[in-house]
């Protein structure tokens, strides 16, 4: 079992519902608005980025969509990024060692993979957190489509905002800082 850093409680489910940004049906369209570097954090949107030309410097997997295992066809469309780092992270929690390795890929030269055994979903807001202005990160919004969560002062506060609703421990900020 890895170790939380943080972790998401019943009553705080609702506020995470809510995307971050606009939700695109369209890599191309997405694209086209992203700014750079992008982060993705699940199969299905990293599978459409690396189809639509455009690996992001790091892509958060976990063999899942919708909590059901990947097909064969997005499994495969995985990018052929410059390192591959497996962590653990149980649902419903950021591992340490996965916001740890998050947060190194994001500042790290080249691109990175990181394939979480357990689930990634929580990993968009300490992307959002971690990454520099200017920055996107992709992820999915069950039945409707990619959301393009553009990194600005005002989205990272209230990544910060959300991030406060988890249950964290001291790790979960100071990786953040």
């Amino acid at each position: 079992m890895a170790r939380a850093a943080a972790t998401l409680p019943s009553d705080a489910r609702g506020a995470f519902k809510e995307p971050l940004g606009p939700v695109y049906e369209d890599a191309q369209r997405l694209l086209a608005d992203a700014g750079d570097p992008i982060i993705a954090v699940g199969d299905v949107v990293t599978y459409h980025l690396v189809a639509a030309g455009a690996p992001p410097k790091v892509a958060v997997v976990d063999g899942k969509t919708e909590r059901e295992a990947v097909t064969a066809e997005v499994a495969g469309g995985r990018p052929d990024a410059d390192r591959t780092v497996e962590v653990a992270s149980d649902p419903g929690t950021i591992s340490e060692e996965l916001l740890e390795a998050l947060v190194e890929a994001i500042h790290a030269e080249g691109s990175t993979l990181l394939s979480v055994d357990g689930e990634e979903d929580l990993a968009t807001l300490p992307a959002v957190v971690a990454a520099p202005i200017g920055a996107s990160i992709v992820y999915g919004q069950p039945g409707e489509g990619m959301v393009l969560a553009n990194v600005t002062s005002a989205l990272e506060e209230q990544a910060h905002e959300l991030c406060e609703l988890l249950e964290t421990t001291e790790a979960f900020w100071a990786l953040l800082e």
